[in-house]
């Protein structure tokens, strides 16, 4: 298994992306991460990096498909790093689950959106799909 640092580097490099300190700084908190995470997420576990920073940092790795936005309803917009053979589009765009008990966002990888078929004229550039309820452990704690 490669090093993190060079394993981050060759990621940023594949996708396009310049390696800068701050850019490897911030894909390595989001392999940290595991799962959906927000912008204030990433500015408490990177206390010393300003959130404009973080920001736009954040809009370069989604505009170079290395993460995917989450759109849950909450009023915080939501990321998660894409796998590697992701290239967004949206027939490889996946569920998401919001826990209304525990407001947490759950990318569900192995459960694909349906296909929609589209008006004639219309095309398709992006798909949000997320489904709302209470998640395997707050179900637990309710019972």
């Amino acid at each position: 298994m490669k090093p993190i640092d060079t394993y981050c580097e060759e990621h940023l490099v594949k996708r396009g992306v310049k390696p800068t300190a701050i850019r490897l700084l911030v894909l390595k908190a989001m392999i940290d991460k595991k799962d959906v995470f927000s912008l204030s997420d990433l500015e408490i576990k990177l206390g010393t990096v300003d959130k404009s920073t973080i920001f736009r940092t954040l809009t370069l790795f989604q505009r170079c498909r290395l993460l995917h936005t989450i759109d849950d309803g909450s009023g915080s917009l939501k990321y998660s790093l894409c796998e590697e053979e992701c290239e967004c589009l949206p027939e490889q765009q996946h569920v998401h689950f919001y826990c209304i008990a525990c407001k947490h966002t759950f990318c569900l990888r192995d459960k694909t959106i349906p296909l929609i078929t589209m008006p004639k004229n219309f095309s398709i550039k992006s798909v949000n799909y997320v489904i709302k309820g209470t998640c395997g452990k707050c179900a637990e704690i309710a019972t």
